[in-house]
């Protein structure tokens, strides 16, 4: 069973000069949790998620406590923003360097590599290298559990 075969083939993507503002944007408009950045001919070159841009709003203390439970509230910091500034930063300040499969992977070695590296979405890429889906691990989890076909049905 190959990851082609489950893989969401309309991905949502950004270009590599997107800023962050444009980003967000995509963000809330398509809700999704993560955005691949590609280069001019469609290859992965980045990828942003929901939570790398969450980062920009929390507050600086949050990485220097261990354990922020004991906040009940973050008041006044509850209504900040990153600044024009930062939003007009490139995507590429913000992004991470992709992590891919071939559209041949199979899906158990794609759901290995999810759990291995802590991804909750693997782009997949053409034998061109350039961008052909994504699937989650739920696409992946629901495909391997569909295969256990003796499993008798409730």
């Amino acid at each position: 069973m190959q990851i082609l075969r489950y893989m969401k083939k309309d991905v949502v993507f950004i270009h590599a000069d997107a800023t962050i503002s444009d980003a967000a944007h995509v963000f809330v408009k398509h809700h999704v949790g993560v955005l691949p950045v590609i280069d001019r001919d469609g290859r992965p070159i980045g990828v942003v998620g929901l939570q790398d841009m969450l980062t920009l709003e929390l507050p600086d203390f949050v990485n220097f406590v261990a354990d922020v439970d004991f906040v009940q509230d973050f008041g006044a910091v509850e209504t900040t923003r990153p600044s024009p500034a930062a939003l007009a930063r490139s995507i590429k300040k913000l992004m991470k360097p992709p992590f891919s499969v071939p559209q041949d992977c199979g899906l158990l070695r794609a759901y290995a590599l999810m759990v291995q590296h802590n991804l909750h979405d693997l782009l997949v890429v053409s034998p061109d290298g350039k961008l052909a889906g994504i699937a989650s691990r739920v696409d992946v989890g629901r495909a391997i559990l569909a295969s256990w076909s003796k499993i008798e049905k409730k």
